[in-house]
């Protein structure tokens, strides 16, 4: 019963780190279309704080990954990653409770 609570915590994590992610994302597309602006400081305070959450997270794929121009890929190689993490906790869930 505790690893399934450990893992249901885990999948909330992961489920707002993604969404966070996705936030990034459009808020990227935004600010490149400029749709919103980064000199009002309400979109730079909200830009500043969702790098600040994800950088840590991003720096590593970025490093690993080959350099592929203008298009930032570690977004959607860290969002599959964390699904992929996510099956092999749920994996490992249910085979410690023989199900």
């Amino acid at each position: 019963m505790f690893l399934y609570t450990l893992i249901s915590m885990i999948n909330y994590l992961v489920n707002i780190i993604v969404i966070v992610v996705i936030v990034q994302f459009v808020l990227s597309l935004l600010i490149s279309f400029n749709v919103v602006n980064m000199h009002n400081n309400a979109v730079a305070a909200i830009w500043k704080a969702l790098n600040a959450i994800l950088e840590p997270l991003l720096r590593p794929i970025r490093k690993i990954m080959p350099d592929t121009g203008a298009i930032d890929f570690s977004p959607m190689v860290l969002i599959i990653g964390l699904n992929l993490l996510m099956i092999l906790l749920s994996g490992i869930a249910a085979s410690s409770a023989g199900i």
